[in-house]
C-alpha cells in the first residue's frame, strides 16, 4: 500500500533537510539598548528563537523571512553571527564552537532565502487570538462600489477581468465609466502597458471630479493610436472641461520609452487633456537610495559634516519631496482646478500608486481614519497590483544584487508620516500603525502582503489558507495601541508643505534601533495622561453646567441676569 504525503508534511521534511544544527546552548544575544541574554538558540522551519532561563528577559522570536543578510566572525573557537533584518535592526549571536556556528549560519541563509511563496510562514501560522472580523472580506471592491453608487450613477463595476485574462495585475472587479462596455475595455487593454487600462481610483464628492490610474500607452515610435482609449478617458470629462494627465516620468524618460514600444498620450489625439511630467525615480534608483540612507544612519563616526553629506548623498528626502509634490499637484487639479486626472508612469504599479493614494489622503478625510487607511492600502496597493513579493524581497542590508527590489511602499509610508507630523490632529492612527505596516510588508505571519497581484492570491487561495493582517489589527486591544490620542475629525482638505525645511528624517523607522526610545516613550505616555486628565475635567465641567442649568430651572431666583 502506498502512503500519500500531504504537501504540509513534505514542507516540514524540506525544512528539516535545511537545518543542520537545530539547537545550540550557551548562545549570547546582543541587541541595541537591551541587556545581553544567554540562552538556548533553536532553529525551526520559520523562526530563529532564543530562550533563556534568566528572569525578566524577553525571548527572541525572529522570522527567517525578516532576515536580510548575515555575517560570520570568529575569535578562536567562539563564532559570532551578525543578523541584519529587513526591519533595519541588527543583532549579534555569540555561539560557542566553530562547527555549530557555521552550521547555524548556513541554515539561516538557506531558510531566509526560500523563494516559494507556499513555503512561507503565513501558510503555517495559526492565530492564537479569536478572529472577530475576517479581514479578507473587510474591503471587497463590491462593497466600496456601493458607497460610490450612493454619490453618483456615472460608473459601473465591470467583471471584464473576472478570470484575470484581460489584465493579470488587476483585480477581478474594476470600476469604469458607465458608457464604456467590456469590449471597449478589452481593446484599450491591448494599448496599455501590462493590460492596465484606465480605471477609477478616486471620486471627489465635493465637485464630482475623478482620479484614474493606468499603465503607459503603447504608442511606440510610430505614434500608434487607440480610439477606444481616447473614448474611455474622455468619458470621465464633464462638458467643456479639460483634464490633466500626470506622467510620473520626466519628458526625457517618457520619450525613451517610445523606443521600447511605450510612450505617452499625444496632444493631437488627446486635445482635451493637458500632460504634465514629473520626476519620480524608478525602483532600482530607490533601492540604492535606501541602502545609502541606512548606511548613513548606522555611521558611528559622530561627524556632523559626514552625517549631513551622507544623508544628502542618499537622495531619500529628495524622493519624498518629489512624490509628495506630485500628489499635491494631483489633489490641486481635482479640488482647486475642478479637473479630472489620469495618473500613470511606466507599469502603473509603483509611482502611480504612491501618487493616487497620497492624493486621497490629502483630499479625503476618511482615508485618515484607521479603517479608511486600511481600505486605501487594500484598494490602491494590494488589489491594484503593487508587486510586494518582488519589491520587498530585500531591504537595505542584502548582499545579493538587487533585481526588482525597491522601497516603494516604505516611501509612501514615509510621505504619510510627513503629513501626519504636519497635521498631528487630523489622523486617527499614530506613527506605530505606519511602522507596523512597514514591518509586515517585508516579513509577516499574515497573508495580506504576500504575492504581487490578485490573480496570484486567488491561485494560492490566500483568503482560505492564511489569516489577514486586518483581522489582527481590528481587535479592540490592538486598535487602542494604534489610535492617535490627539485625533479630532477634520473634514477639510489638508495641504502639506513640501518645502525642504518641512521634511524630516523619519526617525521612528531609520533611527529606531540606533538610539533608546525610553525618553520618547515616557513623553508619549505623559501626553496621553494629560489628554485623559483633560477629558475627565471636561466631563466634570459639563456635568456641573448641567446641574447648574437644572437648579436655575427649578429656582427662578438662581437664574443669572
Amino acid at each position: 500500500m502506498q502512503l500519500s504525503v500531504s504537501p504540509k508534511t513534505e514542507s516540514v521534511m524540506e525544512f528539516a533537510e535545511l537545518i543542520k544544527t537545530p539547537r545550540a546552548d550557551g548562545v549570547v544575544l546582543h541587541r541595541p539598548f537591551m541587556p545581553n541574554v544567554e540562552g538556548t538558540l533553536c532553529l525551526t522551519g520559520h523562526h530563529l528563537i532564543l530562550s533563556s532561563r534568566q528572569d525578566n528577559t524577553e525571548e527572541l522570536w525572529l522570522l527567517h523571512s525578516n532576515i536580510d543578510s548575515i555575517e560570520k566572525r570568529f575569535v578562536g573557537l567562539l563564532g559570532s553571527i551578525i543578523v541584519k533584518c529587513k526591519d533595519l535592526r541588527v543583532i549579534q549571536l555569540d555561539i560557542p564552537g566553530m562547527e555549530e556556528c557555521l552550521n547555524i549560519a548556513s541554515s539561516i541563509e538557506a531558510l531566509s532565502t526560500l523563494d516559494s511563496i507556499s513555503l512561507m510562514y503565513p501558510f503555517f501560522y495559526r492565530p492564537m487570538f479569536e478572529v472577530l472580523e475576517d479581514g479578507w472580506n473587510s474591503f471587497l471592491p463590491q462593497n466600496a462600489f456601493k458607497d460610490l453608487e450612493s454619490m453618483t450613477d456615472e460608473w459601473r463595476l465591470s467583471e471584464v477581468n473576472k478570470d484575470f485574462s484581460v489584465c493579470s495585475s488587476y483585480p477581478s472587479l474594476v470600476v469604469v465609466p458607465k458608457d464604456v462596455d467590456d469590449d471597449t475595455l478589452r481593446k484599450v487593454a491591448t494599448f496599455r502597458h501590462g493590460g492596465r487600462f484606465p480605471v477609477l481610483s478616486y471620486y471627489h464628492c465635493k465637485n464630482g471630479m475623478v482620479m484614474m490610474r493606468a499603465g503607459q500607452p503603447l504608442a511606440g515610435t510610430n505614434g500608434r493610436r487607440c480610439k477606444e482609449d481616447e473614448k474611455l478617458i474622455n468619458a470621465t470629462l464633464r462638458p467643456g472641461k479639460r483634464g490633466y494627465i500626470i506622467d510620473t516620468r520626466t519628458t526625457h524618460v517618457a520619450q525613451q520609452a517610445k523606443a521600447r514600444g511605450g510612450g505617452f498620450e499625444s496632444e493631437a489625439n488627446y486635445p482635451q487633456w493637458r500632460r504634465i511630467h514629473k520626476a519620480i525615480e524608478r525602483y532600482n534608483v530607490l533601492q540604492e537610495s535606501l541602502i545609502k540612507l541606512v548606511e548613513a544612519c548606522n555611521d558611528q563616526s559622530h561627524s556632523m559634516d559626514r552625517w549631513l553629506s551622507k544623508l544628502e548623498a542618499s537622495n531619500w528626502q529628495t524622493h519624498v519631496k518629489e512624490i509628495l509634490t506630485t500628489a499635491c499637484l494631483a489633489a490641486q487639479c481635482i479640488d482647486r482646478e475642478g479637473a479630472s486626472v489620469l495618473v500613470h508612469g511606466t507599469e502603473g504599479t509603483d509611482s502611480t500608486l504612491q501618487v493616487t493614494s497620497l492624493a486621497q489622503i490629502i483630499l479625503d478625510p476618511s482615508c485618515r481614519t484607521i479603517k479608511g487607511f486600511q481600505r486605501l492600502v487594500e484598494r490602491e496597493w494590494i488589489q491594484a497590483g503593487h508587486p510586494f513579493h518582488q519589491r520587498c524581497a530585500q531591504s537595505a542590508y542584502s548582499n545579493s544584487k538587487p533585481r526588482h527590489e525597491a522601497p516603494v511602499f516604505l516611501l509612501f509610508l514615509d510621505c504619510v508620516w510627513q503629513i501626519l507630523r504636519q497635521f498631528p490632529c487630523s489622523f486617527e492612527f499614530n506613527e506605530s500603525f505606519l511602522v507596523l505596516l512597514f514591518e509586515h510588508a517585508y516579513a509577516s505571519q499574515f497573508g495580506t502582503f504576500l504575492c504581487s497581484c490578485a490573480a496570484e492570491r486567488a491561485r494560492l487561495s490566500l483568503p482560505e489558507k492564511t489569516v489577514s493582517l486586518w483581522s489582527w489589527v481590528n481587535r479592540p486591544q490592538e486598535l487602542e495601541l494604534l489610535t492617535n490620542p490627539l485625533y479630532e475629525a477634520n473634514s477639510l482638505v489638508i495641504w502639506p508643505s513640501v518645502a525642504p525645511q518641512s521634511l524630516l528624517l523619519w526617525e521612528g523607522v531609520f533611527l529606531r534601533w540606533n538610539r533608546s526610545s525610553k525618553c520618547l516613550d515616557e513623553a508619549y505616555d505623559e501626553m496621553v495622561h494629560i489628554i485623559e486628565y483633560n477629558k475627565e475635567l471636561q466631563n466634570k465641567v459639563n456635568c456641573l453646567r448641567r446641574q447648574l442649568a437644572e437648579l436655575e430651572t427649578d429656582d427662578p431666583l438662581l437664574q443669572t441676569p
